[in-house]
């Protein structure tokens, strides 16, 4: 039940606004992978800013952030089930601590 992807994003198409600052002082952003069996150029792993839900809704075209390719699979993947509810993040996008 595992996979290794290596991938590579543009941090200069990250959209600051969408940083968000965790309780911790850590900072983060959210990126969606996807992953389709066929390969083009050798990247089969498409890395893409996560959407919201009104985002989706309005069928805003995706920002491409990069690609990657999946080198390892013991071919049993299955969908991650969450244990609890408990956000890790705040949705306070203070920009003014953020370090670039």
């Amino acid at each position: 039940m595992s996979a290794i992807i290596t991938a590579s994003i543009r941090v200069d198409k990250l959209p600051k606004e969408k940083f968000i600052k965790g309780k911790d002082g850590a900072v983060y952003y959210n990126f969606t992978l996807s992953v389709n069996d066929e390969t083009r150029y050798g990247n089969n792993v498409w890395v893409t800013d996560s959407q919201t839900k009104e985002e989706r809704e309005a069928k805003i075209q995706k920002l491409s952030l990069g690609n990657g390719k999946v080198v390892w699979t013991d071919n049993s993947i299955v969908i991650a089930e969450r244990e609890n509810n408990n956000n890790i993040n705040d949705n306070n996008n203070n920009d003014a601590d953020l370090p670039f």
